[in-house]
């Protein structure tokens, strides 16, 4: 019984991970989507993506802009504004945690010859939180590394990013779509941008791989030198427990760290 159970999850876990990849839309955001091209090395997204490879030889150091959703308005109409602010912090966090480990990261007043790297959300399908619970439920009772997500949870993420020379050339860019699998590793979640959420860190990671040169050498990140502090730890231990115990994506103990809020002046204090 067993063993005809394995030959059967094979198949239908390939089946689940080519839904994921879905087709990706172009958001009307890069500066070009001349020369993209599949890649055929994804399953679980889909992807379009183009590099330069002379010019990347040349970049040593990039600006990271900060993330925005593209133009059209469904990318962002059902969501609340602090939706969006987790959203776009949470794509800033997983480019500078990628990038940094390619090139050196430049703070916002670089000098105007630093490249610089451009992000944009293009979609965000909500995760069904009713039924995310269902699902929590289900791989409580039947635990394994291969989870099945109840029809109507499945969220997703659409997402651009391109690489710019100081002139404004496009150097690297990719166009990138990934939606839950029912039968897969995606954790279901409460939130509504939970699955949105989880996928960025493979965006991040995809874009980085289209802007890295051939032959890089990794670069060492230590807590004294991370240039991405800001967004907090690069894997939160707290995250994972989370996921252990619930079965559950918990974005306040996975996602990025929020933004420090300005200090509050008290108006008497002020001369």
């Amino acid at each position: 019984m067993s063993q005809n159970l394995s030959r059967l999850s094979a198949p239908l876990l390939l089946l689940a991970l080519a839904a994921c990849a879905g087709t990706p839309q172009q958001g009307r955001f890069l500066t070009s989507y001349e020369g993209l091209s599949p890649r055929a090395d994804m399953v679980r997204a889909g992807a379009l993506d183009r590099s330069d490879k002379a010019a990347l030889d040349q970049v040593k150091a990039v600006r990271i802009e900060p993330a925005v959703f593209a133009p059209q308005a469904e990318a962002r109409a059902w969501m609340t504004p602090v939706e969006q602010t987790a959203m776009l912090r949470e794509v800033d966090a997983q480019l500078c945690f990628e990038l940094s480990e390619r090139f050196e990261i430049a703070g916002a007043d670089a000098a105007p010859d630093v490249p610089r790297v451009r992000a944009a959300v293009t979609e965000v399908i909500p995760t069904g939180r009713v039924g995310s619970a269902a699902s929590a439920a289900a791989g409580f009772f039947i635990p394994g590394p291969i989870g099945v997500r109840v029809p109507g949870t499945l969220g997703g993420l659409g997402a651009e990013a391109e690489l710019l020379d100081p002139a404004g050339q496009q150097i690297a860019a990719i166009v990138w779509r990934r939606t839950a699998g029912a039968i897969g590793t995606d954790n279901p979640s409460l939130s509504r941008i939970g699955d949105a959420l989880q996928f960025v860190e493979p965006f991040a990671d995809a874009a980085a791989a289209a802007m890295t040169p051939e032959d890089h050498t990794a670069r060492k990140i230590t807590a004294e030198t991370d240039p991405c502090l800001e967004f907090g730890s690069r894997f939160r231990v707290e995250g994972f427990g989370a996921r252990f115990i619930t079965g559950l994506y918990v974005p306040e103990a996975s996602a990025a760290r929020p933004a420090q809020a300005a200090p509050q002046v008290d108006p008497a204090s002020q001369p």
